[in-house]
């Protein structure tokens, strides 16, 4: 059975249209998911076009590289919650996370959640390209920067969510965190494996197919 509260219905590609931002906030409006994630310049749109519902909208920072400053990724932060978003999923600085800087991991995070001001940070480590020991890392300073979500993936990177980082993440931050499984999630059985795993929330841009699957399967 799909929690349809676990799905932020997710459209990140550069060249969605205004058309498409609507067809996904129909989409979520129906099924009921918790958001939709949006790039930050439809997120006014969004909320527009969600105004009086209760499904949230949720926005990336620093998307999808990680790579901007601190300072460009609080700026982002703080742009679109003036805009309207309800959550923010910020990319680290990767690079930093290869160094072992992990200081600096932090103090990237923290100028995120600091600029969110109590809005929802989900922190995106891409796991895809860091070990396990730089993810247990990475979780522990999202942990200590006070954000609310560790995240797999941004879905850009060379792969998405595993079973084995979702579970490493989850124990890594027990019940301090939530847990977002994102990247690769196209099917029930797919969103059934994360949540197994510890995912407490599921990024997709295949809500319906997983929603179809879950009719199919009941």
């Amino acid at each position: 059975m799909v929690d349809t509260k676990l799905i932020d219905h997710t459209l990140l590609k550069a060249y969605a249209t205004r058309e498409d931002i609507l067809k996904l906030c129909n989409e979520a409006y129906k099924y009921n998911f918790k958001s939709v994630c949006v790039n930050p310049a439809r997120v006014s749109l969004a909320k527009e076009l969600l105004h009086g519902s209760d499904v949230l909208i949720c926005t990336v920072i620093g998307f999808p590289l990680g790579a901007n400053t601190s300072d460009c990724k609080a700026y982002e932060t703080t742009r679109a919650i003036a805009d309207g978003a309800d959550e923010v999923d910020m990319v680290i600085n990767i690079g930093l996370a290869k160094e072992h800087n992990y200081e600096g991991v932090y103090q990237d995070i923290l100028a995120v959640v600091d600029a969110a001001g109590g809005t929802t940070v989900k922190v995106i480590l891409e796991t895809c390209y860091l070990t396990d020991e730089e993810i247990v890392e990475c979780s522990k300073m999202a942990l200590k920067a006070g954000a609310d979500f560790v995240k797999t993936s941004t879905g850009f990177g060379t792969k998405g969510a595993t079973v084995e980082a979702v579970a490493l993440m989850s124990k890594t931050v027990g019940d301090s965190m939530g847990v977002k499984a994102s990247g690769g999630i196209h099917s029930y059985d797919d969103y059934k494996r994360m949540v197994e795993a510890g995912a407490t929330r599921i990024g997709t841009s295949s809500g319906i197919e997983i929603m179809e699957g879950n009719k199919e399967n009941e």
